[in-house]
């Protein structure tokens, strides 16, 4: 019996940021609108790779609303 095993993961890195009005709901810091991008790898190798905005907190980093495109 063979059993494979494999590792897949993902990551959000944040690509830039600007102020944004209003302030967190979990914490109350304050909002920015980001440019993010998520990427999945599969055994190291990346397979996919989004881009997409969202809007986030600068203090505990929560993504308050994304806008996939």
């Amino acid at each position: 019996m063979v059993c494979f095993c494999f590792l897949v993961d993902q990551t959000k890195e944040m690509q830039s940021s600007k102020p944004a009005a209003g302030i967190c709901s979990r914490c109350g810091g304050c909002a920015s609108v980001a440019d993010m991008k998520t990427a999945t790898r599969f055994c190291y190798v990346p397979f996919y790779c989004k881009s997409w905005k969202a809007i986030v907190c600068t203090f505990c980093g929560a993504v308050l609303r994304s806008y996939h495109h």
